[in-house]
């Protein structure tokens, strides 16, 4: 059995979704698990799921003869990959990064670099095309008043294809204070 098929059905028969595996220099083989998504529903894998894979991985991979250093599973974190369709189905409406194969060129009339492969912003979906929509209007900093008469950067949005991404992963977003922001109409 191929050493790939052996970790994906240890991890899927023991209820987790497989996310990534990576294998580097000095032995170090790098499982990424998650739990199964389905709408509504956000699960997150914790330390007991993680130790629980290891246990089971170690024993398959040890009965393969698979060579290894040292296993390492763990949560896909903050910065996710997102790499199929059911993950950008997940992360709509979330703030990613994504690289595209090859730079935008004249496709871009003019509004953006020609070079440029790399964006950041919200995950949407008009009909079957995924595109990505962000401003490039600079961030207020934190207690700075802004003036209502300054006009607003425009927003701009890029359609892309699955094929044509070369990386996608959830942007981190950290909030140490836990406070939201307040939305218009709230007091």
């Amino acid at each position: 059995m191929a050493f790939q098929e052996i970790v994906e059905q240890t991890v899927t028969g023991l209820g987790y979704e497989l996310v990534d595996i990576e294998r580097s220099a000095g032995g170090l083989l790098r499982i990424t698990i998650d739990l199964p998504w389905s709408p509504g529903q956000e699960l997150f894998v914790n330390v007991e799921d993680c130790e629980k894979v290891t246990r089971q991985l170690q024993f398959a991979l040890e009965v393969e003869g698979t060579e290894y250093q040292r296993l390492e599973v763990s949560s896909p974190g903050l910065d996710r990959p997102l790499k199929s369709e059911k993950d950008f189905e997940r992360f709509v409406g979330s703030q990613i990064d994504v690289t595209l194969k090859a730079p935008l060129g004249a496709a871009a009339n003019g509004g953006v670099h020609a070079n440029r492969k790399k964006f950041r912003g919200t995950l949407e979906k008009e009909g079957d095309v995924w595109q990505i929509v962000w401003s490039e209007a600079p961030a207020a900093k934190p207690g700075a008043k802004v003036s209502k008469n300054r006009a607003s950067a425009p927003v701009q949005a890029l359609g892309f294809r699955l094929d044509e991404l070369k990386e996608a992963r959830l942007a981190p977003v950290v909030d140490f204070k836990g406070r939201k922001p307040k939305t218009v109409g709230e007091s």
